[in-house]
């Protein structure tokens, strides 16, 4: 899920460095305000990529998510591009548990019986 997730968070900080270049020049913010909300959110996503693992770091995510799609308000692009990134977050969260699940149970399936390493 790892992988997954954290390509995703790599994409939306992308996404989110380009849309604080069009809110400079098509909003009524201050370059200092767009910059700021926008460095917070982007350094948001490298942090999330190391913390998935832990407790409430897929929660966090969503929460990016959310504000990603709020972003729409400043740029309206963002509505759209919020959606497809909250779709792609889903479908990472979703199909990486899957991956992890079934690598567990391949690893359980090649572990020997018992634990013990065979005579040879």
């Amino acid at each position: 899920m790892r992988t997954l997730c954290a390509s995703t968070l790599i994409g939306e900080f992308f996404v989110i460095g380009f849309a604080g270049l069009v809110a400079m020049q098509t909003s009524d913010l201050s370059a200092a305000t767009v910059w700021t909300v926008s460095g917070i959110a982007m350094v948001l996503c490298l942090l999330l990529c190391g913390v998935l693992t832990r407790p409430g770091g897929v929660h966090l995510g969503w929460a990016l998510q959310i504000a990603l799609v709020a972003g729409g308000f400043v740029v309206p692009a963002m509505f759209f591009l919020g959606v497809c990134f909250a779709g792609l977050w889903w479908a990472s969260v979703h199909f990486g548990r899957k991956v992890d699940e079934a690598k567990a149970r391949f690893a359980a399936e090649a572990a020997p019986e018992g634990g013990a390493e065979p005579a040879g």
